[in-house]
Formats: structure tokens, C-alpha cells, sequence
């Protein structure tokens, strides 16, 4: 299974003076079961990027491929896609609309023609998975905390049994303990289902912790595309438009400039401490 963006590009209000181009000669392939970040800016592309990746938004020139169909034919059923490529937006009041909780995660399976027990069960497995307290299935939405309504439009996603789960900035105002929280059943979730997982975040600090693969959007175009390690050894080149390495990045740096001879680049503090240990040890 792979999704493939082929010289995708996206401009809002063409032809009029209102015209930007949002997504330039995107080319792009991600494999089955990544756990991949997307980092960038306010304005470089990233939310427009993840909207193309299940038909919300449609290219205004290039092809988008999903498992070897191209989601642009007329025939493809883009409705399926959506529940194949689930999308969880950065405020979960935009996909939490019913009276309940349980009756909003169980309405994505009943609007793909589940029986009522069916999608019940469905929802019941989604709300464990994402560790909302059962207590909390029968209120209001509208009644939970910020954490509790992420996690709630996570599960309905969830429910819906999606290939692909895209996260836009899941843990946007949360303090640090929810924070961890919702991104380890995030990667319990990869772990337990190799589900694929992409993670639009501005926390260095999280995507160094959490993801194998990290993708760097600037002014529309892909700058940089590796491994966490590969990518923050360009700390510079971040600097350079906007976004920075993780706090232990520049450490390690740091350190190296004072005459402590630690090796490689650390995003993650496991990883520093590591370096450090074995810098000591050598001397």
C-alpha cells in the first residue's frame, strides 16, 4: 500500500489577484505503515498538503495515487477514500457535531452501512483504543476538556478503520501531560496496528520523539525529507526559514564547542544522554 503525489501543485483563486500558490511540484511517497512528521511554517503548505491526501482538496494540477489507483478518475470512490485516509483536523470541535460522545464516533461506521450494533461495536473498540474514560462516553462533546475532544475525534476516526491516520497539530494547547498522552496512543496505535501515521506538528521536540520519517514543507515546496537525525543536522537551513532543531540539538552543539568530544547529532534526550555517557567514558 503506498500513497503517491506526482508534481502535485495547489493554487487558491487562480487566475484572479487573488492568486497563491499553496503547493508547488509536490512529489511525494509514503509507504504503509510510516509514522512520518510534516513540519513547516504557518503558511508553507502543510494543512493544504494533508487535505489532497484523501480528496478533500483536489490538485489543481498533478496526480495523487492510492494503492496504485488514481483518486482523480471519474469512477474512484472518493467516499471510501475518506474512510481509508482518516483525517482528525487541528480543533475537534469541527468533526464532533451529535449529542453524545458515543453516538458521534459510532456515526462514521453506520454512514459506511454498518447495522447499529455493528457500529456500536465499532465505536465501543475505538473509545477504549484511545483511553477516553467510559464515563465520558455518554456526555455532550461540548462538556470535555480540550484533551478529551481530541481524543474523542481521534476514536472516530479510529472507528471507521482507516489505513492511514492523519494527525493536523493533535496536541495543539495542551499541557505537557496530555500532550504525551494522546501522542503515546498515538504510537501505540502504529505499534498494535502498523497503521499509518502522519503527524503535522511545530513541536521539534515531538515529531524527534515520536516519528521515523520527517518531512519539511517551505513556501509550498518539499525542503528537506529524512530521518529525524538527517533532518535536524540542517539546523542551520531551519533557522534559516522560521523553525529551529530540538532544544537538545543545540545542546549537543554546544557542547562540542566547549571541547566535550560528544558524536553524532541528538534529537531526543535518550539520545543525548547516550552521547554524553559515551564521550566521558572515551576520556
Amino acid at each position: 500500500m503506498s500513497i503517491i503525489l506526482d508534481k502535485v501543485n495547489y493554487i487558491y483563486s487562480e487566475n484572479t489577484a487573488y492568486e497563491i500558490q499553496a503547493l508547488k511540484n509536490i512529489n511525494l511517497k509514503i509507504e504503509d505503515g510510516e509514522f512520518i512528521g510534516l513540519i513547516g511554517h504557518t503558511g508553507s503548505g502543510k494543512s493544504t498538503l494533508i487535505q489532497h491526501l484523501n480528496g478533500l482538496m483536489h490538485a489543481t494540477y498533478g496526480g495523487i495515487y492510492y494503492n496504485g489507483q488514481d483518486i482523480y478518475d471519474e469512477d474512484y470512490n472518493r467516499k471510501e477514500l475518506r474512510s481509508k485516509v482518516g483525517l482528525v483536523f487541528q480543533y475537534p470541535e469541527h468533526q464532533l457535531f451529535e449529542t453524545t460522545i458515543f453516538a458521534d464516533v459510532a456515526f462514521g461506521p453506520r454512514n459506511q452501512g454498518l447495522s447499529k450494533k455493528e457500529a456500536e461495536l465499532k465505536a465501543f473498540t475505538a473509545l477504549r483504543s484511545v483511553g477516553l474514560k467510559e464515563n465520558d462516553w455518554y456526555r455532550s462533546p461540548f462538556e470535555l476538556s480540550g484533551g478529551q475532544k481530541r481524543r474523542a475525534a481521534i476514536a472516530g476516526v479510529l472507528a471507521m478503520e482507516p489505513e492511514v491516520l492523519v494527525l493536523d497539530e493533535p496536541t495543539a494547547g495542551l499541557d505537557p501531560k496530555g500532550r504525551d498522552e494522546i501522542l503515546d496512543q498515538v504510537a501505540k496505535l502504529h505499534m498494535e496496528r502498523n497503521m499509518t501515521i502522519i503527524l503535522v506538528s511545530h513541536s521539534m521536540e515531538d515529531v524527534a520523539k515520536y516519528v521515523e520519517r520527517l518531512i519539511v514543507m517551505n513556501q509550498g515546496s518539499i525542503l528537506f525529507d529524512g530521518t529525524p537525525r538527517e533532518v535536524f543536522a540542517h539546523y542551520q537551513e531551519l533557522e534559516a526559514v522560521g523553525l529551529a532543531a530540538p532544544q537538545v540539538t543545540y545542546l549537543m552543539h554546544e557542547l562540542r564547542k566547549r571541547g566535550i568530544p560528544v558524536e553524532g547529532v541528538a534529537t531526543t534526550l535518550e539520545e543525548a544522554k547516550i552521547a554524553i555517557l559515551q564521550a566521558f567514558e572515551k576520556k
